[in-house]
This record gives C-alpha cells, structure tokens and sequence, in this order.
C-alpha cells in the first residue's frame, strides 16, 4: 500500500470543526504527509464574487464577516502547522471548490466531518457525500456525534 503524502483537511469551522482538524493532523503526522488546508466560503454573502475566487489571507478588507472568517481560517491553520502555501480560503460550492482543489494539488486523501444525517438530508446530499463520488482520491468522513 502507498501511504498518502499530500493530506487535504476541508474545515466549515462547525463545533466540531477541531476533532475532524485533529485526525487530520494525526493522519498526516502518521504518514509524514504535507497537510494541506482549505475553507470554502459559502455562507456569508460576497458580492461581485464570482465562485472558485480565492480569497487573499494575506490583505485586509472593509467586509467584516470575511476578516472574521480569515481569522479563524489563519489561527487553527498555525496551530496545525500548516505551511502558508498549503492553505486555501475559496468563495464557492464547498463540494466543488474542495475536488478541484485536490486535483489541482495531486492530494491523496481529503479529511472532512460528517453529520451522518438521515433522512431527506441524506437524499439532498451533503457536502462529504458529494466529495465522495466527485473526486478521484480517497475521502475521510469523519463521523461528527452528537450534532
């Protein structure tokens, strides 16, 4: 078996948001792996943002719920040690944004929580099952109790 080199953590900064970070870390420590990073923003309105913009970490803006988001976003990225080119923040379609982006970077495993919904969630789709069978590398769904 090949072990994985290149780690993608997907974080949507839910309450369990550091338990799915944490395997993550532990995978890629596991298998000396490069950890890779990524938040899609799709929850506050960006306007005159067209999908798959990446958003700069490194510049300011007026919009508040952005800087609120790339603060988060920045914190738990160097508590995990992740290296400022191994990290992405993304206005669009978590599942899309999250499957390109690991083609684009040859990512071998994609980490990323799972509510495990029932239901007509589960009919709708959610974002680990659309990651699942839109991308060509392994997918980790880690189990989220309790929400």
């Amino acid at each position: 078996m090949d072990h994985y080199q290149n780690i993608l953590l997907a974080i949507d900064f839910s309450d369990d948001g550091h338990y799915v970070a944490q395997k993550a870390k532990y995978l890629a420590d596991q298998f000396n792996a490069r950890l890779h990073i990524i938040h899609v923003l799709d929850n506050i309105p960006m306007p005159d943002t067209p999908y798959g913009t990446v958003i700069s970490l490194n510049e300011d803006s007026s919009y508040g719920l952005l800087e609120t988001e790339k603060n988060k976003f920045i914190q738990l990225s160097d508590q995990l040690d992740i290296a400022p080119t191994r990290r992405w923040m993304v206005w669009g379609e978590p599942q899309q944004e999250i499957t390109r982006l690991a083609a684009q970077e040859r990512i071998d495993l994609i980490v990323v929580g799972s509510h495990g919904r029932h239901g007509l969630a589960v009919l709708m789709g959610s974002t680990a099952k659309g990651v699942l069978y839109q991308t060509g590398c392994d997918v980790l769904a880690v189990h989220l109790k309790g929400i």
